[in-house]
């Protein structure tokens, strides 16, 4: 970990943080919520003694970067921006592209606006869904898993906020990072959005005191509404890229998710999946891979597994 190399770089008017190791082509990193770079430390690792550049910034609103205050800032838009900006800062004309969660989502948007900066991409956990003509993502989560759903009651700023801030961010951290209840998070409306954590939490042999302490230093000093603005801007996302209705992805890509994640349980995407329907989205889709026995946050709490499964594929080209 101490080989990592953490720089500040100028990217579409933020300061981002980015880390690190190796030399090679490059492979960039996108986290999720509620994480940072650190997220993908083992698979950094890994790759550079592979021959590979492995980069991992905080994206915008994380950890050490910058945090516009604006939820207008914080679109699909916004943030694959950012990412451009930061290849053209490293010089790079390409990039192995690396997501998980939000990051899944950001990287499938980074290849529908820029097929051009994408050798391949290795994406996990959340899969490609086009955008619906005519009705907005909010809409849509309320009217298949209803107001009660986690996206739809972060919509209001200041209650997710309060919420998190009603225990330790570490018991945050652990609430999130150790959950392994594949059913779509809800809490109804008549009921505290905090108790989705809890105040005890055994942590699994795959995440140490050291790695929560991590993620909680940062998000002691910066909270949590930069990482929940990206839900709070998904309906201006959708807005915004009207231009990109019908469009498919049309890069390299390796599918991974666990089947104990909470995204695979969403309804209909097992058939998605499984029945040709991400396959007719993303018609270069090569490989899927469901991951036994594993939930979430897989790069974590399977991370030689996951490496190999994105050294195998960025191998090939």
């Amino acid at each position: 970990m101490e080989k990592i190399v953490h720089q500040m770089l100028s990217v579409n008017g933020i300061k981002m943080h980015v880390a690190e190791i190796g030399e090679g082509p490059a492979v960039l990193f996108l986290h999720g919520f509620p994480e940072l770079w650190y997220s993908w430390r083992h698979q950094m690792l890994h790759l550079s003694t592979k021959g590979y550049r492995a980069i991992a910034p905080d994206l915008r609103g994380y950890g050490d970067t910058e945090a516009p205050p604006s939820v207008t800032s914080y679109t699909v838009l916004h943030i694959v921006g950012d990412l451009v900006a930061l290849l053209d800062v490293l010089g790079l004309e390409q990039v192995f592209l690396v997501g998980h969660d939000w990051g899944a989502l950001i990287a499938w948007s980074f290849c529908l606006f820029r097929p051009d900066k994408i050798k391949a991409l290795v994406n996990t956990s959340v899969v490609f869904q086009p955008r619906h003509p005519h009705i907005k993502p909010i809409q849509g989560y309320r009217a298949m898993l209803g107001d009660g759903f986690y996206i739809c009651r972060f919509q209001e700023p200041g209650k997710a906020e309060k919420a998190f801030a009603s225990t330790e961010t570490s018991n945050v951290v652990k609430s999130f990072l150790s959950t392994r209840d594949p059913n779509p998070p809800c809490i109804p409306e008549d009921m505290d959005m905090g108790l989705m954590f809890k105040d005890s939490v055994t942590l699994p042999p795959w995440l140490t005191e050291e790695d929560v302490n991590y993620y909680a230093s940062k998000f002691d000093r910066t909270g949590f509404t930069g990482g929940l603005n990206y839900y709070r801007a998904m309906d201006l996302s959708w807005e915004l890229t009207a231009a990109w209705t019908g469009a498919q992805i049309r890069v390299p890509v390796k599918f991974i998710v666990g089947d104990q994640d909470l995204t695979y349980h969403f309804p209909r995407v097992k058939d998605y999946i499984h029945s040709g329907g991400l396959k007719k989205n993303v018609p270069f889709l090569e490989e899927v891979v469901v991951m036994e026995g594993v939930a979430h946050f897989l790069n974590q709490e399977k991370p030689e597994e996951l490496s190999e499964h994105i050294y195998n594929f960025i191998d090939k080209f």
